[in-house]
């Protein structure tokens, strides 16, 4: 029997700076070669000091979001501890890769890029769909415009990057996936992550214009 399940694209960054972190996507959801949606959130705040990318099958990347804030929520609650990047990562880890060991006719595919500040500094970790974890000290980039953003930050990125610079770099490295992968695009989004917490810092719209 044939596999009907459609593919889906998107592109998401990473990067690690002197004072903080650096999150960006792409704003696309696609189906196939269908256009699904022209403006996805795909950096979702998980806490006031984490958050999180998403890259894969829809519904369960949205599912899996609101059981993480959930999780991270109650066992704040019950310890009277504000939960560390690390536990947040494996926490989220534990319950992708049960996911994607469910028996499903649709594929429980999902790729997240954890980054967060906590008392010991800031972090930031890579969740395959397996749900293995990648620490990580410089960048990391996951989706079908990966291989682009991968070429930039190769020969940009450097060690004592500030986040008002990885801000410049993480647009040209989404735009980059954005100008050469078809299945991402539609514009971008970028959320830092300081001593001040998450914040959104840039959305823009890439609006392609049709007529003569």
């Amino acid at each position: 029997m044939e596999n009907d399940v459609r593919k889906t694209g998107t592109t998401t960054v990473g990067l690690v700076c002197k004072d903080g972190l650096v999150l960006a996507a792409d704003k696309k959801a696609t189906a196939g070669f269908f256009i699904a949606a022209k403006n996805v959130e795909k950096i979702i705040r998980i806490t006031d000091d984490i958050a999180v990318t998403v890259a894969g099958t829809v519904s369960d990347i949205q599912l899996l979001a609101k059981l993480i804030k959930a999780e991270l929520k109650l066992k704040e609650i019950r310890t009277g501890k504000i939960n560390t990047v690390k536990e947040a990562a494996n926490l989220l880890a534990g319950i992708v890769y049960s996911n994607i060991r469910k028996f499903s006719l649709i594929p429980g595919i999902s790729h997240f890029i954890v980054g967060g500040k906590d008392k010991t500094g800031f972090h930031m970790y890579d969740l395959s769909p397996d749900g293995s974890i990648t620490d990580i000290d410089d960048f990391v980039s996951s989706g079908s415009g990966s291989p682009m953003a991968y070429g930039v930050f190769e020969s940009q990125y450097k060690k004592d990057l500030q986040v008002k610079d990885g801000i410049k770099l993480a647009v040209k490295g989404v735009n980059a996936a954005i100008q050469r992968d078809a299945a991402s695009g539609e514009g971008l989004d970028v959320v830092t992550i300081t001593e001040k917490g998450v914040k959104k810092v840039l959305t823009k719209e890439i609006k392609i214009n049709l007529e003569e």
